[in-house]
């Protein structure tokens, strides 16, 4: 009959295994936590990984972090950097991926190096000739920071600064991005799988490039594709856009007013509020009147037609339509909603 294993023989066996197995470590706090920061510009993704080292009354600039010698820009590992596409680093190009961030600072100006080998510890191991990219960057003052952090400020459609903040001190870089080519080659690589079985990626596409002005014979292509899925009001009308961009105006005019004839209410609707956010009020009225004339049974029409009127000034004739389609509406949530716009016309 076996016996219980006591906590003595516990110990024993413990005793007798260290000579041959080591016992894992316990999790503890780091002095320097590790963190990370991440922007996306355009489509591309970038990603900075490093460890915060504390000033703890420390004197950092030329001491902590010696004037001349490589810095892991960070502590403990080296800190990375990774980008899902192609970019610019201070004009200079610089491949998607991922990158050991160093640095050397002086007191006027910093090299900023981008080496291709990411998985070192700290800057020990740096070797120049594993750099993908080298710039120089000029150093700021800034306000107190007591732990070193990252951050992206200013970004844009096309690009973000990065700065480096610790102590008394800002390093800016700044990232640029292609975005247009980015996007362009995303959307050919999107449509290679289940949206391009649809009408509305093709579509999606087409009225990217065409509204970017990004390869129109482009644009065209797909808009053909996507009306060889199905012919749609939407369709139709971003192929007459991308043919008047490109000089047919009669051909686009013919296809804008075939998509009137197949128009349905929802098509309409959605047009008209398209119109309405690029301040051309009379046209999306015209085009909210055409939806009440098609479908006068549908209350959404005359409330639609309501909210353009009002934005024209004409609030005789919203307060109409609006009270209109409360009359026909049952939802009690559209009711409050539409009785609390009449009550204001009405003040």
């Amino acid at each position: 009959m076996k016996r219980p294993l006591t906590l003595l023989s516990l110990g024993l066996l413990l005793t007798a295994g260290a000579a041959t197995a080591q016992l894992p470590p316990l999790s503890l706090p780091e002095a320097s936590p590790k963190a990370s920061v991440s922007q996306t510009v355009g489509l591309t993704d970038i990603a900075i990984t490093y460890h915060r080292p504390a000033v703890n009354k420390r004197k950092v600039w030329g001491e902590l972090v010696p004037y001349g010698q490589v810095w892991r820009a960070g502590a403990n590992e080296n800190t990375t950097i990774s980008f899902s596409s192609p970019v610019t680093v201070a004009g200079q190009p610089l491949a998607a991926g991922t990158y050991g961030l160093h640095m050397i600072p002086t007191e006027k100006e910093w090299t900023v190096a981008f080496s291709r080998v990411s998985s070192a510890w700290g800057s020990f191991s740096y070797d120049a000739k594993e750099d993908a990219l080298r710039v120089a960057a000029t150093p700021r003052p800034a306000d107190f920071e007591e732990r070193l952090s990252y951050r992206f400020i200013d970004p844009t459609e096309n690009s973000v600064t990065v700065a480096l903040r610790w102590e008394k001190l800002e390093l800016p870089f700044e990232i640029g991005v292609e975005t247009k080519k980015v996007v362009l080659e995303s959307l050919k690589s999107q449509l290679r799988g289940l949206p391009r079985f649809g009408w509305q990626g093709w579509n999606q596409a087409a009225q990217w490039a065409v509204r970017n002005d990004v390869d129109l014979d482009q644009a065209l292509a797909w808009a053909d594709q996507s009306l060889g899925v199905q012919t749609t009001f939407r369709n139709l009308r971003t192929k007459a856009e991308i043919l008047e961009k490109k000089g047919d105006a009669k051909t686009a005019q013919s296809l804008r007013d075939q998509a009137m004839k197949i128009a349905t209410e929802q098509d309409l609707n959605v047009y008209g509020y398209e119109l309405i956010q690029q301040k051309k009020i009379n046209e999306a009225i015209a085009i909210f009147r055409k939806n009440v004339k098609d479908h006068p049974d549908s209350w959404n029409t005359y409330d639609s037609l309501g909210e353009a009127l009002a934005a024209s000034g004409d609030k005789k004739s919203a307060l109409e339509n609006y009270a209109k389609a409360l009359s026909m509406t049952a939802d009690p949530t559209q009711k409050k909603r539409i009785n609390d716009i009449l009550t204001r016309l009405r003040a």
